[in-house]
């Protein structure tokens, strides 16, 4: 398995009209998490980019335990417990101390620039196999 994490401050453009951190908001703090977790294993998002490679989100799924709120200090972790294959499942968790705020999955395929399937490159694959064998 593999483990990243990041920390986040909600914004106040952030929250809804209710005060609370709106919804669509942990996605993109969940992509924070994924970038991070690639850069740990040394393959760069950008990077990756730049060979051709694309993620795209096939799936996602998000189950709200607890509200966030502007100024919250959060922290996302993001966990790769399988070795991919064509597709890459992450499970992620967002905690405001040791409250579970969200926990959520996003599955992606790799692709390329035209959105054909590609089997992940191969400094990737060398990577997972470093924390899967």
């Amino acid at each position: 398995m593999i483990t990243a994490k990041v920390e986040t401050r909600v914004r106040f453009a952030e929250t809804d009209a209710m005060g609370v951190t709106y919804h669509g908001n942990y996605l993109p703090w969940f992509e924070m998490a994924r970038v991070a977790l690639l850069d740990q294993v040394g393959c760069p998002y950008r990077e990756l980019e730049k060979e051709g490679y694309l993620l795209p989100v096939l799936e996602t799924g998000l189950s709200y335990h607890l509200p966030s709120h502007f100024d919250d200090r959060l922290q996302i972790t993001v966990e790769l417990r399988e070795k991919p294959s064509a597709r890459l499942r992450l499970h992620y968790q967002v905690h405001r101390g040791t409250d579970l705020i969200v926990d959520g999955f996003t599955v992606h395929a790799f692709v390329n620039r035209a959105f054909k399937a590609q089997r992940p490159p191969e400094n990737l694959t060398q990577a997972f196999q470093r924390y899967f064998s």
